[in-house]
């Protein structure tokens, strides 16, 4: 069984959506050409010499499964299944080390969280990623209101992981979050009210909008 074999047989087990079904076949043999028409700068992979320097300027090298120059190389080898399950991209911290000293000038931050949020739209991110999960968490928090609620956030990290680490995690952060009360950077208040940021509800529009643009564009590939 090819490579290319393996990864559909494990996607049609997760009972995807028939549109997801049919992208799968669309590009049944040609991955590359996949990330291409649907993630974000996806056309720039094709152009990595794999010089390394990308993983040798993060600082989260040493964490990652596939560095960034190997997940590329998967990508034009067709290992769709083995990219879009792995937890690299998951791993990026937008610092923009990779993007500054690539020779080629690849824009490889971007191609990461492109690459993360096309895996999120297939069901196929790993659920358990602890940065996902805080991704997850921060975009449905900020998008709300447009301000993040730091209460909320907070509770909700702390608490991830089962209730007693969730005390025990609170009550170590405890002297940073009386601070930050202190200095007016977070308000016990936001356990019930927040109130959010000037024009949310265009914000609301703005996100509808870019939802909407961003299903045309896989319509049209």
């Amino acid at each position: 069984m090819n490579d290319t074999s393996k990864p559909l047989d494990a996607i049609r087990k997760m009972s995807m959506s028939d549109g997801k079904t049919a992208m799968v076949e669309r590009y049944r043999n040609h991955f590359l050409k996949e990330v291409t028409d649907n993630v974000e700068e996806g056309e720039w992979v094709n152009m990595c010499m794999q010089c390394g320097v990308c993983a040798g300027s993060c600082p989260l090298g040493n964490a990652w499964a596939h560095p960034p120059q190997e997940i590329f190389m998967m990508i034009r080898a067709g290992k769709r299944q083995e990219v879009l399950t792995s937890d690299s991209m998951w791993m990026c911290t937008s610092c923009y080390n990779c993007i500054v000293r690539c020779p080629r000038k690849l824009p490889i931050t971007h191609i990461m969280h492109g690459l993360a949020r096309y895996a999120e739209r297939l069901g196929l991110a790993p659920k358990n990623q602890p940065t996902r999960k805080f991704a997850m968490m921060f975009w449905d928090n900020i998008t709300k209101t447009g301000r993040a609620n730091e209460v909320t956030l907070g509770i909700r990290l702390y608490f991830m992981h089962g209730f007693i680490k969730g005390i025990k995690t609170a009550l170590k952060m405890l002297p940073v979050g009386l601070n930050m009360i202190k200095t007016k950077r977070m308000s016990p208040l936001g356990l019930v009210a927040h109130q959010g940021c000037k024009g949310k509800n265009d914000i609301t529009k703005l996100l509808k909008k870019a939802r909407e643009i961003e299903e045309a564009r896989m319509k049209k590939h």
